[in-house]
């Protein structure tokens, strides 16, 4: 092999380990849990499980954002296990959800239940979405916080119940975003608009490069997302 081709191809190497080598730094620089959430369960394995007393009424897979670690998502997790729905939330390789879309299907397993629901914050919602396309019969809905489906996972042609919460003040998942993949989804999709409600708070876990200021406390953001859920699950 001539000496020129070697030295490309050792190039192309090594600009791909340095190109891998900055997602890694960048992707494990990742938004923590706040101080304030008490209660926060220990890690099984790659999941933080929520788990109610009893036997639960269903069981609840919330992906986490991009490089938002699953304990910032305690709150909800709580929330929804005092209402007897085990909830599970999962940590993803290099915190892209988008990589592990199928990572539910360990949890489903595990746990046996008649219902499940998915859905997740952000990019999880993304990986949410694409794992309810290929599981809509294990599956009893679908939810997105701050997020939207992607153009390959269309619901439009299904009576698949769909609940989309977003916020007013987000900055990452827009208004017009919302507005432009609202088509994607299906006839009893439910959605619903927190006034003052920005990205960051859909977890907690602080302010977050990009979102735009809140008008309401990450409190109050927390309980209306707890209640329409709540509601939600209920319904479906």
């Amino acid at each position: 092999m001539k000496k020129w081709l070697l030295y490309i191809l050792a190039g192309m190497f090594t600009l791909a380990l340095l190109a891998f080598g900055a997602f890694y730094i960048w992707a494990e620089q990742t938004y923590e849990a706040s101080d304030q959430l008490p209660d926060i369960p220990d890690r099984q394995g790659d999941w933080l499980i929520f788990e109610p007393d009893g036997e639960p009424k269903a069981g609840v897979v919330l992906y986490p954002g991009a490089k938002v670690e699953p304990e910032a998502y305690s709150y909800i997790g709580n929330h929804l296990q005092e209402q007897g729905y085990l909830t599970a939330v999962p940590s993803m390789r290099f915190n892209f959800p988008i990589l592990e879309a199928q990572k539910a299907d360990a949890i489903l397993e595990r746990y046996p239940l008649d219902e499940w629901f998915i859905g997740g914050h952000s990019l999880g919602g993304v990986a949410a979405a694409a794992y309810a396309g290929e599981n809509q019969k294990q599956l009893s809905g679908l939810f997105f916080l701050a997020s939207y489906p992607s153009d390959q996972d269309d619901f439009s042609d299904t009576d698949f119940p769909v609940l989309s919460i977003y916020g007013e003040k987000d900055g990452l998942t827009t208004l017009s975003d919302i507005e432009e993949k609202k088509y994607l989804l299906s006839d009893a999709a439910v959605l619903y608009e927190i006034k003052g409600g920005n990205h960051a708070q859909f977890g907690w876990y602080g302010e977050q490069k990009g979102d735009h200021p809140a008008d309401i406390p990450v409190q109050a953001q927390q309980d209306i997302i707890v209640e329409k859920l709540m509601t939600w699950l209920e319904a479906s």
